[in-house]
């Protein structure tokens, strides 16, 4: 049977942990020679020993313009186009209205925002006809969550630039769509109740109290979502927000 990406060039940025990497293990798996970023090296090594032979690591904080000069010179002088781009890297932490600070905010907006506008803009040389772009938001983007304002907003924007630019790039064929994850079980989502594992599992057991399914989500059930929008199943959608979040987003 064919595997789906088969001869695919990815890049996951984001890549040493949860969703990216479970993401980045599951295109190897189907064919493609995945490239995955993420900002320390040590766990970057990790990765690319989990994902195998078919995997690139390199060191990129994507805020940092220069970062992505780098690495975009490095996959094009390589491979010289990109088929999937999963711009995936980021994250975020909780403070209410009255405890928000500056640096807060350009934390959070750096990495949500500003850098998945510059994985995007400075990826377009590479993009082959019919690339995949995946962004990934959030169910955050589109509910409110006490103390969270700032994610949100910062997934409210993502949401909004594929929207305008799968029309900036109709005419190359490119379909950019973004993948929504509700509650799910990773190391940024259980790192917000702090390091008591008590308390963490008390975070997912309330997260899973809000969802019609009575469970929170796994990585590989997000990586799943990413690779139908980025193979050729998905080959006629386009400025999407799929939730990938066990009906939490519905009711």
């Amino acid at each position: 049977m064919a595997r789906r990406l088969e001869g695919k060039i990815a890049l996951v940025t984001g890549g040493t942990t949860g969703i990216g990497l479970a993401t980045a293990r599951r295109f190897a798996q189907e064919g493609a020679h995945v490239y995955v970023t993420g900002r320390r090296q040590a766990e970057l090594d990790a990765a690319v020993v989990q994902i195998g032979s078919s995997a690139t690591g390199v060191q990129v904080d994507s805020s940092q313009l220069d970062q992505l000069d780098a690495l975009y010179q490095r996959i094009s002088a390589e491979y010289g186009r990109i088929d999937v781009l999963f711009a995936n890297a980021g994250g975020g932490s909780m403070l209410p209205l009255s405890e928000i600070t500056e640096t807060h905010y350009n934390d959070i907006f750096d990495r949500n925002v500003k850098g998945v506008l510059f994985t995007v803009q400075k990826a377009l040389p590479l993009l082959a006809k019919h690339a995949s772009v995946i962004l990934t938001g959030s169910t955050a983007g589109s509910s409110g969550t006490p103390a969270f304002s700032v994610y949100s907003a910062s997934k409210a924007a993502v949401r909004a630039f594929a929207r305008s630019w799968i029309l900036d790039l109709k005419d190359r064929s490119v379909r950019v769509n973004t993948i929504s994850p509700g509650a799910t079980r990773t190391p940024g989502l259980v790192d917000l109740a702090g390091p008591d594992a008590s308390q963490q599992q008390g975070l997912l057991d309330y997260l899973a109290s809000q969802i019609p399914m009575g469970r929170v989500g796994e990585p590989e059930e997000i990586a799943s979502a990413a690779l139908f929008l980025a193979s050729d199943d998905a080959s006629f959608i386009n400025g999407i927000e799929l939730f990938v979040d066990g009906g939490q987003a519905q009711i």
